[in-house]
Order: C-alpha cells, then structure tokens, then sequence
C-alpha cells in the first residue's frame, strides 16, 4: 500500500467515525477524544489530519449535502411529467427517501439547517449553496406552471417553498403526533395530506355576495 493508499484510508476511517457520532449524538455531545475513543483511533494520528471537531464536523456537513445534491438531481428527472402538485409532493419525497436510507445524514443535516453553531453558520450556507441553487431551479421551474394568487410574486412563493422544503421532515414528524412514520408508504400518504394544506390552504373562500 502506498503512502497515499495509506492517507485516503486513515481520513475515511476518521470520517466514517465523525459521522457515526455526529449522526448518532449531534454537534454539541461530540469531540474528538470522543470519536478516537469510541472507535479506537489515535489521538496522534486524529490530530495529524484535523485539528479540531469543527473540521470534521462541516467534513460530514460538506459530504451530505454533496451526496444529497446528487441523489436529488438523478431522482428529479423523473418528476417533469407530473402534475404541479404531485412534483412538489415527490421532489420533497426525493430528499426524504435519502434520508431513510442515510439516517445518520439525516441528523447530521438536522444539526447544520435546524441547529448550526453559530460559529460555523456561515461556512454551512457556503456549503448548502450548490443544494440550494439546486432546489431554486426546481421551484422556479415548478412556479411558472402554478397558477398564483394574484397578490403573490414568484420570489415569495420560491422563498416559502424553499421554507418548507427546508423544515418538511419536522413537519410530517410534528403532524403525526409525534410519532415518524411506520414505512416510506405512510410517509408518502402524510406527505400528501400535508402538502395539500400548504399548496392549497385550509380556508373555505366566501362566496362573493
């Protein structure tokens, strides 16, 4: 094995373990003689490749919002033949659906959109930029084909979809009583009863006199 061989597998084996502890305790019950305790890692060679928690912490911000922009650019491509309403519905469900699969991310993500230390809030935004940019596209895209109240401009809807977008999981989580949904299936049916009451209200208009 080769030096660099050598290198690439001590930094994955310090992130494996990074993740491990972000995604299972969050940010503020993590350090680093935490991560090298729990996963038998020396502190000297912990030290050699990152210097502090906050390193490695924005490592696990900066490697789920890579991963994440990737499995929602390949899954969205398969939502421009849906209705408006079902794209809104799937294109939340796409980032869901990554999140079952990596629950670690997920806590991880939580800890960086819902929780960031305010030290490192900057460098998250700089790091959820590409994602963001992502999920802009898509709603503009997804607003020009809604039929808009008259009183709203396309940046505020793009600014609360965005919004919801951002805090959905909770949502559904907070809906249900507090209890996540038993399979990706009752998840998908809350998911439509939800959106349905952001897209479309729940006020009965009053008939004109």
């Amino acid at each position: 094995m080769t030096q660099k061989e050598r290198q690439e597998r001590s930094r994955k084996e310090i992130y494996q373990a990074a993740l491990e502890e972000f995604g299972t305790y969050g940010y503020d019950k993590v350090n680093m003689e935490r991560i090298c305790g729990n996963h038998g890692i020396s502190k000297g060679m912990m030290y050699h490749y990152y210097s502090n928690k906050d390193e490695l912490f924005l490592l696990c911000v900066e490697r789920t919002f890579q991963e994440l922009r990737a499995h929602v650019e390949r899954d969205m491509a398969h939502l421009s033949g849906e209705d408006t309403a079902a794209a809104v519905k799937d294109f939340f469900m796409i980032r869901e659906r990554f999140f079952q699969l990596h629950p670690q991310q997920k806590l991880v993500f939580e800890s960086a959109m819902l929780r960031p230390p305010k030290h490192l809030a900057a460098q998250i935004q700089a790091l959820r930029a590409p994602m963001r940019r992502l999920n802009q596209e898509f709603i503009e895209g997804l607003i020009d084909k809604m039929p808009l109240r008259p009183d709203l401009k396309p940046e505020m809807v793009t600014r609360y979809l965005e919004t919801i977008e951002s805090l959905f999981q909770n949502m559904i989580v907070s809906y249900q009583g507090g209890h996540p949904a038993q399979d990706f299936h009752a998840m998908l049916e809350t998911a439509g009863e939800l959106l349905n009451m952001v897209l479309f209200g729940i006020l009965r208009h009053a008939d004109p006199a």
